[in-house]
Parts: C-alpha cells; sequence; structure tokens
C-alpha cells in the first residue's frame, strides 16, 4: 500500500490529509498519515482575536484524533527528522508533564512526503526582539499575550486606583502593519472597551495607547493603496498610532529604538514583520533552501532534489511559470486600474 505522510496540521496539511483519507485512505488505496506537534488546529488568522481575548481558543480549535477518526487517516506525534534515503522520517518520544517517557522515539515510512509547516516569525537579527517581544506563532503564543495582557492592565488599574494617578496607562507597541499587526491593533482597541464594562474602568479605553509601527511606507502593503488608506484612516479614528516608515533597529525593556535613536516607549511589545520557515527544513539533507529558509519546489510542488518529497503553503518558495507570471501580471494591472 502507499504510504503518504503530511507533516504538519495547518489549514492547508489538514485539507490535504482530510481529502485524501476521504479519497484513498477510505477504499484503502493509500495509507495517509498526519504528523504535527499539537493535539488540535486552530486557524491561525484567528490568533489575534484569541490576544486580545475576543475569541476562545478551546471553542474553536479542531481535535485532530477525531478528525483523523472521520476522515480516515492516522494521527501521529512531532517529527524529529527525515532519513532521506531510506524514505522514512522519525518521530520525537511523546513525554508527560512530570518529564515521564509515554512513548519512545520511532520511526515511520513513505512513498510520499508532504511538508505543509507553515512560518515563524522573522525577526530579522533585530537585537533584543527575541528577549523583549511577543510572537503569535501559536495559540501558546496568543494565549500568554492575551494573559500579559490582563496583568499590565490590571496592574495600571491597581494604581490609579491607589495613587490617583490620571497618566496612568497600558502602552503596546505592534511592529509589523500587515494583516496580523492592522487586525491586532483593531482587536485591542475593542477590548479596552471591553474591560472598562468589566469593572476595570479606572484606565479609561483611550488610555491603551497603541502605536503600529512599519518599516514600509504604508499598513498592508500586500492590498492595493486605496484599502491601505482606508484602513489607516480606520486605525487613526479609533485612536492607533501609525507610524510608518519608521525602522525599528532595537527592542529594550522598555520600548523600541527607531533608526534615528528615538525610543517609542512600550511595556508590551508584539513582533509581526514578516516571515520565515521553520529552521529545521534547513537541516533536512540534501534538499535546497532560500534566503527565508523556504524549501525550493518546482511548479508541482515536487522539492528540486527530491521527488518525492512535496512543500507548499508559507514553508515553499514556488516558482512562476509563464502563465502564472501572465495571470499575475494581468491580476496586478487589473487593481492598478481599479484602485
Amino acid at each position: 500500500m502507499h504510504m503518504i505522510v503530511v507533516v504538519g496540521g495547518g489549514a492547508g496539511g489538514l485539507e490535504l490529509v482530510t481529502r485524501l483519507g476521504r479519497s484513498l485512505g477510505k477504499s484503502r488505496r493509500a495509507e495517509v498519515t498526519l504528523v504535527d506537534s499539537q493535539m488540535t488546529h486552530l486557524w491561525k488568522p484567528l490568533l489575534h482575536e484569541v490576544a486580545a481575548g475576543s475569541l476562545d481558543a478551546s471553542g474553536n480549535e479542531l481535535d485532530f484524533v477525531a478528525q483523523a477518526k472521520w476522515n480516515h487517516f492516522l494521527f501521529l506525534g512531532t517529527l524529529c527528522n527525515v532519513d532521506r534515503s531510506n524514505r522514512r522520517i522519525r518521530l520525537a518520544a511523546v513525554i508527560d508533564d512530570r518529564g515521564a517517557e509515554l512513548i519512545p522515539q520511532r520511526t515511520i515510512d513513505y512513498d510520499t512526503l508532504v511538508l505543509a509547516v507553515g512560518s515563524t516569525t522573522n525577526d530579522f537579527k533585530t537585537p533584543g526582539v527575541a528577549e523583549h517581544c511577543v510572537f503569535l506563532d501559536t495559540p501558546r503564543d496568543a494565549e500568554r499575550f492575551r494573559k500579559r495582557l490582563l496583568q499590565h492592565y490590571l496592574a495600571a488599574h491597581s494604581r490609579r486606583s491607589e495613587s490617583k494617578i490620571r497618566n496612568e496607562a497600558v502602552n503596546i507597541a505592534i511592529v509589523g502593519a500587515g494583516a496580523t499587526g492592522v487586525e491586532l491593533a483593531a482587536e485591542l482597541r475593542h477590548a479596552a472597551g471591553q474591560f472598562a464594562q468589566y469593572g476595570l474602568d479606572s484606565i479609561a479605553p483611550d488610555d491603551m495607547r497603541i502605536a503600529l509601527i512599519d518599516a514600509g511606507p504604508r499598513v498592508l502593503p500586500g492590498l492595493s493603496a486605496k484599502i491601505s488608506a482606508s484602513a489607516q484612516a480606520a486605525l487613526t479614528r479609533i485612536g492607533v498610532t501609525v507610524l510608518t516608515s519608521t525602522m525599528i533597529n532595537e527592542k529594550t525593556s522598555e520600548g523600541l529604538v527607531t533608526r534615528e535613536g528615538i525610543c517609542i516607549q512600550a511595556s508590551m511589545k508584539v513582533w509581526a514583520a514578516g516571515i520565515r520557515a521553520p529552521r529545521f527544513l534547513g537541516k533536512i539533507d540534501g534538499l535546497e533552501v532560500n534566503h527565508l529558509g523556504q524549501l525550493r519546489v518546482k511548479t508541482t510542488l515536487q522539492t528540486t532534489h527530491d521527488e518525492d518529497i512535496f512543500a507548499f503553503g508559507d514553508c515553499a518558495a514556488c516558482p512562476m511559470n509563464e502563465d502564472n507570471e501572465k495571470n499575475g501580471a494581468a491580476t496586478r494591472a487589473s487593481r492598478a486600474s481599479t484602485g
């Protein structure tokens, strides 16, 4: 039986194993396996809502074990490494919360391997980012940010209630004005109003000061200039400070230092500026990656040096063929003419 292994249960990988399970797994024409380090899937574009406290992650997660049962595929644990010469992968040992080994490392064979492991935030090796900024790569990151936000808000509320300091505020800086940064800023402004309704009214909603910062000339650079301008105007109306063409050179515990040496004060700092592929992909023997760590693939999504390994999504760098280039050019021309 043909063995298909898909690594990564994000939006792309989960959809793929579900379809393969229904079409090939159910009829026993192939054995389909999903490998992921998590037990559940939460759609990544929802993480900003979890971070702001407007979405309960547990109520919106999809359980991999249940999905596998319903759709005729297997679900296994965390990838350790890939043995291309023998066409097998190694899975990490399963450890419980007390550090005891429940399942030792084991290997599974594949005939076709698909890597759909998504991306992580790219800090561009900026000093202080890893130490002082929050990333929103996983539901755990989002939950950690939500708890930290509430702690900062409670602390500010307590200080203002006890000392009557009128300028007590919660300062949040978000670096990166793509979709994640823009949506997070808007959700945080909404959260500030909710905090006041729940009794933390000594801190007015406007006292959550949110700065959205980007090195580029406008927010939402992947969309049209018209949409970008509309989004920036909407953010300004709700009290978000938008700083474009602002390069951040360093992060400190107090805030962000711009290229000009100006310090933007912030007790909470979120880094959402760009992506790169998970670093382990560059360690898979013989596979080719680009400067962002993405696997180079052909237009068939097969990796350039191994036809049995496919990659797609944010972890892959797919070339544009002639038809794609023409379609892309036509789309860009259409967008330019309408906006």
